[in-house]
């Protein structure tokens, strides 16, 4: 989406960054991981097609994306690439009723269980209700990745649907004022150009 395209997201743990071609050559290299292949319901992509998608991506307006870095190891060495751990994004499902599909990968296995997807998927959701004006939001989330489900039902989404075929469960949460004051008490953030 072009309007994230000049977006920094500053949060306590990590910091969000707009999906530029630069990062790809690592983020291909994370998604050749059959584990996180499975994780994400993602299908391999040579990196020709990485590269493509970080284009539509970036392009186009149904979809916000951003890469997540570690905010620790980026202030200490000033590097996007050594910071990345993952990336979180949103795809308009509807428009029309204002429906977006959140995504959180967290894919260095160093990252894991230190809270850094529940403050990257808070912020992406909260940017998405404030500047994408985003009402309901689904996960759709594989069978097996438990945390991930965990994590989604601690946020306050409801199973909406299961699909035997894709194994995979999609999630939703309706947006409302509760809601939105309760994620802003869960994390600080604040928005930089970038």
């Amino acid at each position: 989406m072009k309007i994230n395209s000049n977006t920094k997201i500053i949060g306590s743990k990590i910091i969000l960054v707009p999906y530029r071609e630069y990062h790809v050559p690592k983020y291909h290299n994370w998604m050749q991981s059959e584990e996180l292949q499975q994780l994400t319901a993602s299908q391999p992509l040579s990196l020709e097609e990485e590269y493509d998608m970080q284009k539509s991506w970036r392009e186009d307006e149904d979809k916000c994306t951003f890469i997540i870095l570690d905010k620790s190891i980026y202030e200490t060495k000033n590097d996007e690439i050594t910071s990345m751990i993952g990336d979180t994004n949103i795809f308009m499902t509807d428009k029309d009723n204002s429906i977006g599909e959140i995504e959180i990968m967290i894919a260095e296995k160093s990252a894991l269980g230190k809270r850094f997807g529940w403050e990257s998927v808070i912020i992406m959701m909260l940017y998405g209700i404030k500047f994408v004006n985003i009402k309901t939001f689904e996960a759709k989330i594989s069978y097996s990745n438990v945390v991930s489900i965990n994590m989604f039902k601690k946020l306050g989404f409801v199973e909406k649907s299961r699909s035997d075929m894709f194994e995979e469960i999609t999630f939703h949460k309706i947006v409302t004022e509760d809601w939105v004051e309760w994620l802003d008490q869960q994390i600080r953030w604040e928005i930089e150009n970038c």
